[in-house]
């Protein structure tokens, strides 16, 4: 088949169809312009294709096999079961069929069936590397990693520069505990197909993985020997040094990176957490400026700057900074707890209170995000919503802690009889947590006092 934007056949094609005419067209025509279409993901023009083709051709089971291959990316498989029943009888002997007949069942949630027709199709000697990857593909749906892994490798054994079977056999034999013969599987293949960047990306990741850092970046090494403009692997080579906290040498290899990038912020970003591991905050604040130079929502960058800020005593420029990533990244957990513990430091407890109020929608598990939610409401004096937050807490957990909070809420209310009640409950619960509780809650000083008196007179 020809270039895309070469295909004078399609360009004949569509002209056909703007000026609502009708060309000829033989069989072989129609499935290079049916063909052109699939593989550019067009299955409207496929379809036009096909039904064309069969009006020019309506005996033509290649076509009728095209139609069947819109139909299963249509994923309308009552009428690509008629059409299959229709061309079964004329067609097992035709790989194109076959291959459909596998990827009904396949995507009907059958792989073994689907298996079973793409063994079939590879006793006629074609599509070898395809079927056997295919059947490689319904094992590891089937959960048979030990079958896979045997069909990639026949698979590469018919291409042997298929990135995709090789990718996939490192990952059979992952599933399978297998790293010896992972290994050595690589390096029989590499003493082969020494160029082959798939397999010296597979080799970097599995050292890396295993922290043999040094063995890793040998592999990126030869990577970027064979493609000096691979972006991503400078950045797997850099994290290399990070790990072996050889922080300036994964500074180069940023830089270099720098150099071959149209967008640089998340480079300018590492660089700057690079810095920040060396200790230069200054040199770190600079490059996480430079990344929000780049991208000015680069929420990463405006973090960090938040963290290095409140290490440096700036605690108006990390709440700033805070907010800002906050903002961009609002459902990130970690970053509504700090800003909440960055508004308090600040004094600032009204604020606080929407971020602790995600906090417990999103983790009611967690009890201190109760905790400290209800003690702030205590601060701000809201201590009928306070009780309504710990009323909730409790369900959750059955803790003293917040028995202690929910009876300082009712003395605050003067509900005294809850309050007592609740104390009661606290000191049932745990005694030894008093001392603190009363420090906190100066309220409940001479209450504690009345309901132990009150416990020695029962005794």
């Amino acid at each position: 088949m020809e270039e895309y934007f070469g295909n004078e056949l399609v360009k004949k094609f569509e002209e056909m169809m703007e000026i609502n005419d009708e060309f000829y067209f033989d069989t072989e025509e129609l499935e290079d312009i049916i063909v052109y279409y699939l593989e550019l993901g067009d299955f409207n023009y496929a379809d036009m294709a096909v039904n064309y083709g069969l009006k020019l051709h309506p005996n033509s089971l290649d076509i009728k096999i095209k139609k069947l291959e819109v139909l299963l990316e249509w994923e309308d498989f009552n009428t690509a079961k008629q059409l299959i029943d229709e061309l079964k009888g004329s067609s097992m002997e035709n790989t194109d069929f076959l291959v459909c007949y596998a990827k009904y069942y396949s995507n009907l949630g059958n792989p073994k069936k689907s298996i079973e027709i793409c063994k079939k199709a590879l006793e006629l000697e074609e599509e070898q590397n395809f079927l056997n990857n295919f059947i490689a593909d319904e094992y590891v749906n089937l959960g048979d990693p030990f079958n896979a892994l045997k069909y990639y490798q026949q698979a590469l054994k018919e291409d042997p520069l298929d990135d995709y079977s090789l990718e996939n056999i490192m990952i059979c034999f992952n599933d399978l505990n297998k790293s010896d013969e992972a290994i050595a599987f690589l390096n029989d293949y590499l003493d082969e197909f020494s160029y082959s960047e798939m397999a010296w990306s597979e080799y970097g990741q599995y050292y890396f993985v295993r922290k043999n850092y040094e063995e890793a970046i040998k592999a990126f090494d030869y990577m970027l020997a064979i493609n000096s403009g691979s972006v991503g692997v400078y950045a797997s080579k850099a994290a290399c040094y990070e790990a072996l906290n050889q922080y300036q040498k994964a500074i180069s290899v940023y830089e270099e990176m720098l150099e071959l990038e149209y967008t640089k912020a998340f480079t300018f970003y590492k660089i700057g957490l690079c810095y920040k591991a060396l200790k230069q905050p200054i040199i770190a604040l600079n490059y996480f400026q430079k990344s929000l130079r780049e991208d000015p929502q680069f929420y990463l960058s405006m973090m960090e700057q938040s963290y290095l800020y409140e290490e440096m005593g700036g605690m108006p420029e990390a709440l700033h900074f805070a907010k800002e990533a906050t903002l961009l990244n609002d459902d990130n957990l970690d970053y509504q707890k700090r800003l909440a513990f960055l508004f308090i430091d600040a004094g600032k407890f009204e604020e606080s209170l929407t971020c602790l109020k995600k906090l417990v929608d999103a983790e009611p598990s967690r009890f201190y995000n109760w905790y400290a939610y209800s003690e702030v409401l205590m601060l701000v004096g809201e201590y009928e919503e306070a009780v309504t937050i710990l009323e909730n807490a409790i369900k959750y957990h059955y803790r003293a802690e917040l028995f202690y909070q929910l009876s300082n809420c009712y003395f605050n209310l003067n509900e005294k009889d809850k309050g007592t009640k609740s104390l009661k409950k606290a000191l049932d619960l745990d005694s030894t947590l008093v001392s603190d509780m009363q420090k906190k809650y100066p309220y409940i000083k001479d209450e504690v006092k009345k309901v132990k008196s009150k416990e020695k007179k029962r005794g």
